[in-house]
């Protein structure tokens, strides 16, 4: 394993255990409160995300003071909670406890760590020589994707279902948050 590989992983922890801080603490404050959030609201909370993220990069200025680099953390900490309702389904009030929750997010965010170090072994730490507002743009076409499977009540031909997209989706943030954080 080369040293970038290491030092990628590495990153990649150090990134989603700053991202499982804020849940944690996000689910102290709230609960698991997002429990509620159909599909499609879970989906247009990612939208406005990274809808944020494309105007700032494009206007190069922020009137309410919080730059690109937290929401990608929320874009992350979402793509977590979009998989646990996946697996779980959306309900009607809170049913999950905050350490229920926690075990769930470990769960995911090492399926996401996993995938990454695959595909960043098959790709050659391509995500090195990108540009932040390239993973933005893919943010935003894996979205629409989600989107699209949704109105196709999830019957797809050919395409990867709407967890896998949530994969990239953590994936490109956490990537996003590193190049920053560099």
């Amino acid at each position: 394993m080369s040293t970038t590989s290491i030092n990628t992983e590495d990153q990649f922890k150090q990134v989603m255990n700053e991202c499982r801080t804020l849940f944690e603490k996000k689910l102290h404050d709230y609960s698991a409160s997002w429990r509620i959030l159909r599909p499609s609201s879970l989906t247009d909370q990612l939208f406005i995300k990274a809808k944020r993220i494309r105007s700032l990069e494009i206007k190069k200025e922020s009137l309410v003071g919080e730059g690109i680099r937290p929401e990608f953390v929320a874009l992350i900490n979402y793509g977590i909670v979009g998989l646990i309702q996946l697996d779980h389904g959306f309900v009607d009030e809170v049913d999950m406890s905050n350490e229920e929750a926690m075990t769930l997010y470990d769960r995911f965010a090492q399926e996401a760590l996993q995938l990454m170090l695959k595909k960043n072994h098959d790709y050659n730490e391509a995500w090195r020589s990108m540009r932040v507002s390239s993973y933005t743009d893919f943010i935003l076409t894996k979205i629409q994707r989600i989107k699209e499977i949704e109105d196709l009540g999830g019957e797809t031909l050919v395409s990867e279902g709407i967890d896998a997209n949530y994969m990239d989706i953590i994936n490109y943030a956490v990537f996003g948050v590193i190049k920053l954080s560099e």
